[in-house]
């Protein structure tokens, strides 16, 4: 356990503005984790595109914006794509604003999954610490960091074992899981609610087996997320009547989390390997259980039984069975199990400790649980 105060550079999320959406999950675990190294007494810089918002202030927070072109992400990328950087990508600026202040402070944490950041890693004499996103989605994001687990092994981390997997790592993952402000979610007791959705709109997401869940049922899903591959929400809603699906919209916080505390279950259906879940995580918070394919980061967090369900991907049988034994699912155990294991404050002390073994070069059995 770190006994100091860091003065820490939190580097964020290249692919859109802080409350845009755009940055998927990835934009709640930096405001999750700067609130909870905030409550340990740390303090942070962080740099961010241009139009980023925090839903809170403090005196040990201080948050550069810089303007730029939004950086494409990896996940809309073959996998045998080469490096992109765009024109006036705001990428390499968030990245020379970081390198020019980082000999003041003692650390920096990178929150892109992108090649720049950790090919800076090589040439830096401050320490880069990478949480990775994403499962491997590209080779050379494979073979970089690879590369980074063997020259710097105790700079990275990833959110589940599972996800951990997906690349040729060269000694044992860092896990330091993820974390929502406690203080953000509210439980329901409601048992009899509507089924429910939330995630980026996207084919990878696979919001239409949770459709067919829907229709099968004769019920109507609760979609949240934003829309963010069109096409294909328009393709989805035309094979259904438009009783099924009710768009929700992308929603802060403290909306989102009213309505979804609402539901009965979360149905959620990745098409691709998930590196952690946090709309999972959101649900259990307000006591939602749910179901989920058993493919990543999902299976490490749903205890089949207690907290939900897990069906094997592509299996709508499957799902559709496990939606109608929901009510088997105590909804206090949804949120006990976010409590003891995905708040801000658990998530912040396995990083303070990630960066405690980071800074003095060691690992212990702490991050293998």
């Amino acid at each position: 356990m770190i006994n100091k105060q860091l003065k820490l550079i939190l580097v964020s999320t290249p692919i859109g503005c802080l409350g845009s959406g755009k940055g998927g999950g990835v934009e709640i675990t930096i405001i999750s984790l700067i609130k909870g190294l905030i409550s340990l007494g740390h303090k942070i810089i962080l740099i961010a595109p241009k139009g980023s918002k925090l839903p809170f202030e403090s005196e040990l927070l201080e948050i550069r914006l810089i303007d730029g072109i939004d950086q494409p992400s990896w996940q809309h990328q073959k996998e045998t794509d080469p490096i992109l950087i765009p024109s006036n990508s705001v990428l390499p600026r968030l990245w020379e604003e970081a390198i020019y202040i980082a000999n003041e402070y003692d650390a920096v944490i990178n929150f892109a999954y992108d090649w720049l950041p950790l090919w800076l890693t090589k040439t830096q004499t401050i320490k880069i610490f990478h949480l990775i996103s994403m499962g491997a989605e590209s080779l050379i994001m494979k073979e970089i960091i690879s590369e980074i687990s063997e020259l710097y092994p105790f700079q990275l981390a990833f959110h589940t074992k599972r996800q951990s997997k997906d690349y040729c790592l060269k000694n044992d993952p860092i896990i330091v899981g993820n974390g929502f402000d406690i203080e953000n979610y509210l439980f329901n007791e409601n048992e009899n609610g509507p089924l429910g959705w939330a995630g980026r709109i996207a084919p990878e997401k696979g919001l239409e087996d949770a459709v067919k869940v829907a229709n099968s049922l004769g019920e109507k899903l609760l979609v949240w997320g934003l829309i963010e591959d069109k096409e294909y929400a328009s393709k989805i809603e035309n094979i259904y009547t438009k009783e099924i699906i009710e768009w929700k919209g992308f929603l802060p916080t403290n909306k989102f989390q009213e309505q979804l505390g609402r539901c009965r279950v979360l149905i959620n259906t990745p098409k691709w390997n998930e590196a952690y879940g946090n709309v999972i995580v959101e649900a259990m918070a307000c006591g939602v259980p749910v179901i989920a394919y058993d493919l990543g980061g999902p299976g490490e967090l749903i205890e089949n039984g207690l907290n939900g369900f897990l069906v094997k991907p592509n299996d709508i049988e499957g799902l559709i069975k496990a939606t109608k034994s929901i009510s088997e699912i105590k909804r206090k155990n949804c949120r006990d199990w976010f409590e003891k294991k995905a708040t801000n404050k658990v998530f912040a002390e396995l990083v303070e400790n990630w960066l405690d073994k980071g800074l003095n070069k060691q690992i212990s059995a702490d991050f293998q649980d």
